[in-house]
């Protein structure tokens, strides 16, 4: 079992940055991929971006360029740098973690998830 939970959320102007964080408990051993998704009201849950226990990073088309993964392997920590933040970022943020898979942004390859945190973009 892994638990893991965010940090991070807040409201922000449009043009604004965040930084989310998410700490991973547990038998984190056995993690492969752990990823940023989103849910907007009345919206199916989207990933964001994700990156493997190798540093493999992959993102949604819509933040590229303007979000940042990362991770503190020693910590145990992952990270999400959100830069020229938009009204359509307003979400639900949640953090997740696999350990059955190495890549991808698919939700259902994640099998622990943590319970969010809020970000709201006012334009």
């Amino acid at each position: 079992q892994v638990q893991v939970v965010e940090s991070g959320g807040g409201s922000v102007q449009s043009g604004g940055s965040l930084r989310l964080s998410c700490v991973a408990s547990g038998d984190t051993s056995n993690k492969r991929c752990m990823g940023w998704f989103r849910q907007a009201p009345g919206k199916e849950r989207e990933g964001v971006a994700a990156i493997n226990r190798f540093g493999t990073t992959y993102y949604a088309d819509s933040v590229k360029g303007r979000f940042t993964i990362s991770q503190d392997n020693a910590k145990n920590t992952l990270y999400l740098e959100m830069n020229s933040l938009k009204s359509e970022d307003t979400a639900m943020y949640y953090c997740a973690t696999s350990i059955t898979s190495y890549s991808g942004l698919n939700r259902s390859l994640y099998q622990y998830w943590g319970q969010g945190t809020q970000v709201t973009v006012s334009s």
